[in-house]
C-alpha cells in the first residue's frame, strides 16, 4: 500500500513529520479524509483533532487552525499551534476553557474581544478532546 508524507509545522518548529496511510483533519467546512494520490487541495483548518493513521496505529494531535495543502504524495499542515496528545496538560487546558467561558459571559463589556475569546475556547476544547481520547485509549 502506498503512503504519503505528513508534515505538521508551526512557527516555532516541526511538530510531526512521518509517512502515513491516511490523514483526517478538521477543515472549516467539515472533516477532511486524505489518502495517498488525493487530488491537490488547499484549505483552511479550524481548531480540532488531526489524526494520522499508520498501519494499525493512530497519532492524534490537537491543532488550533491554520492551512492544509494536499499534494499527491504529501500533506503539509501550517498550524497556528499543534500538540501531540501526550504533550497536552489537561489541567492547563481545562483552566483555559474555564477562563474563556468566564470571559464570554462578559461579552458586552468594553475591551472584550468576543471572537478572540471564542477562538481560545475552541483551542481549549480541541486540546481537551484529544487528551481525553488518548486517556480513554490507554485505559483499554
Amino acid at each position: 500500500m502506498s503512503s504519503l508524507k505528513l508534515d505538521i509545522v508551526t512557527a516555532e518548529h516541526i511538530v510531526y513529520s512521518e509517512d502515513v496511510d491516511a490523514v483526517i483533519a478538521p477543515g472549516v467546512e467539515g472533516q477532511l479524509g486524505i489518502l495517498p494520490h488525493h487530488a491537490p487541495l488547499m484549505t483552511i483548518l479550524q481548531a480540532g483533532e488531526l489524526v494520522a493513521r499508520r498501519g494499525g496505529e493512530e497519532d492524534t494531535l490537537a491543532i488550533s487552525g491554520g492551512f492544509l495543502e494536499v499534494r499527491p504524495d504529501r500533506v503539509i499542515v501550517l498550524a497556528d499551534s499543534a500538540e501531540r496528545a501526550e504533550e497536552i496538560d489537561m489541567e492547563r487546558a481545562e483552566a483555559a476553557k474555564q477562563r474563556a467561558e468566564q470571559r464570554l459571559t462578559e461579552r458586552g463589556a468594553p475591551g472584550v474581544d468576543a471572537a478572540r475569546i471564542e477562538a481560545s475556547l475552541q483551542r481549549a476544547m480541541a486540546r481537551l478532546t484529544v487528551a481525553e481520547k488518548i486517556k480513554r485509549r490507554r485505559k483499554l
